[in-house]
């Protein structure tokens, strides 16, 4: 599984942030940046999916990896 980010879109309203720490951060801007672009642990995919459905813009995505 990966994380997108459209960076464009976002509003910096940083809930991803809240919601997946270890997956997000944000910029001087207070644009979403992707730090762990690959959740690792079933947990981790939890908090990544909380974060995309939180989202506000809708500037999060997860992709399903083969």
């Amino acid at each position: 599984m990966q994380i997108h980010a459209n960076r464009s879109t976002c509003i910096g309203a940083g809930q991803c942030v809240f919601a997946a720490p270890e997956a997000f951060d944000q910029d001087d801007d207070g644009i979403v940046l992707v730090v762990g672009a690959e959740p690792a642990s079933a947990d981790e995919i939890a908090r990544a999916r909380e974060a995309v459905q939180v989202c506000p813009s809708r500037s999060l995505r997860l992709l399903e990896t083969a």
